[in-house]
């Protein structure tokens, strides 16, 4: 009898003839999230065994593997030859100091075994009733302790009682590589692990406008990309110096206009920025109706000046609640919460327009030197690897 963590997927089960694709990405995923701690990893039809590692690493072992898009469940097994005798030797050692209401559950992936599962279950528990006296009794609905019995092909029986979530979604990398526009706020980093989780490899791009946002601001950013590569791996963060464009705005346009053509500004760069990168979609945090640049009107104002590329909003019908409970889930709210401006704050109109027109926009737009503007903060843009 030994100990492991049995490591399984669920949407890859429905990729057919590309199956091997994502699962040789999800296993190079979960070995770069352990890489440092020492193990044994065995492949399996469906499942991975993690094992022969260091007891004291194992709460890591469980925090990077929550971590990892693709992974759908996990669980600390003990792993016995599939014999009846040696399998209840493990069930019998994980309630021997329980008392109270048990289920057993098994999974027969072995089919030439038996008895079939229903039979295991049914062996099994029979010899812990006898065996414990009053202490223990069945519980099919609610029981206190389950105990699941997974008999898999290769001849080994894994025994476990608790099965841990993870990340769920597709690995990363299966879904190409997108462009995430990345404020100080709540939103744009859970519509970043929102698209991690499906798969998408992600770069930042983030406007900074020195001197009217300091260099807290700034770090604020690197601390959530910090966080995001938990998920997503090393980033690129591209940081943009907007102060020139949002000064000529402020010159040459009506206030009330500001933040629709910041925001145009803002998609052109990030356009130009994929593409020079290889990314093949940009990705905002952007919520129907949460402020005036996210109205229907806004959004096609933005993205009309987009031109090649697709425009993905995973948190485009989230409510704000939502978002912060997830913001919170995967630990970046403390630091989006930090009172430090960002650059669509500073030169905030007391009126912006809600629903702009796109030909009044257009008209407004004629004042500047948008293509100067535009290439001068592409070609200032500092570039961190985090």
């Amino acid at each position: 009898m030994r100990s492991g963590i049995i490591v399984r997927y669920c949407e890859i089960h429905l990729k057919g003839k590309n199956r091997g694709f994502f699962e040789k990405l999800l296993v190079n995923n979960v070995k770069d999230a352990l890489n440092g701690i020492k193990y044994t990893f065995t492949p399996m039809r469906s499942r991975y065994l993690i094992s022969d590692y260091d007891e004291n690493d194992y709460d890591t072992i469980v925090s990077k593997l929550k971590k990892v898009a693709g992974v759908h469940t996990f669980s600390r097994v003990l792993v016995v030859p599939s014999d009846m005798d040696e399998i209840y030797s493990a069930v019998k050692g994980l309630l021997s100091e329980k008392s109270g209401t048990f289920k057993i559950i098994t999974n027969r992936a072995d089919k030439t075994f038996t008895p079939d599962s229903m039979g295991v279950s049914r062996l099994i528990g029979e010899r812990i009733i006898e065996d414990f006296g009053g202490k223990l009794s069945v519980d099919v609905k609610n029981p206190e302790y389950p105990v699941n019995i997974d008999i898999r092909e290769d001849g080994n029986t894994f025994i476990f009682n608790e099965t841990i979530k993870g990340m769920s979604g597709m690995p990363v990398g299966s879904a190409g590589r997108g462009m995430m526009l990345i404020s100080g706020g709540i939103d744009s980093p859970v519509a970043a692990y929102s698209i991690i989780k499906r798969g998408m490899k992600l770069d930042y791009v983030h406007f900074h406008s020195f001197p009217y946002t300091g260099e807290a601001a700034k770090q604020k950013v690197i601390d959530l990309t910090k966080k995001l590569t938990e998920y997503n791996g090393v980033s690129r963060l591209n940081i943009v110096s907007f102060t020139k464009i949002q000064e000529a705005i402020h010159e040459h346009c009506p206030e009330e206009y500001m933040i629709t053509i910041m925001r145009r500004f803002m998609m052109r760069i990030a356009e130009k920025l994929s593409l020079k990168n290889g990314c093949q979609a940009i990705i905002t945090g952007e919520s129907l109706g949460q402020v005036a640049s996210q109205t229907v009107e806004s959004i096609t104002s933005s993205n009309s000046v987009i031109k090649k590329l697709p425009v993905l909003r995973p948190l485009i019908a989230f409510d704000k609640l939502d978002i912060i409970d997830i913001s919170r889930k995967i630990d970046t709210y403390d630091i989006s919460v930090l009172p430090y401006e960002d650059c669509c704050t500073v030169f905030l109109p007391k009126f912006p327009l809600i629903k702009p027109n796109l030909d009044k926009v257009l008209e407004v737009e004629k004042n500047l030197d948008v293509e100067s503007l535009v290439n001068d903060a592409i070609d200032n843009v500092e570039i961190l690897e985090i």
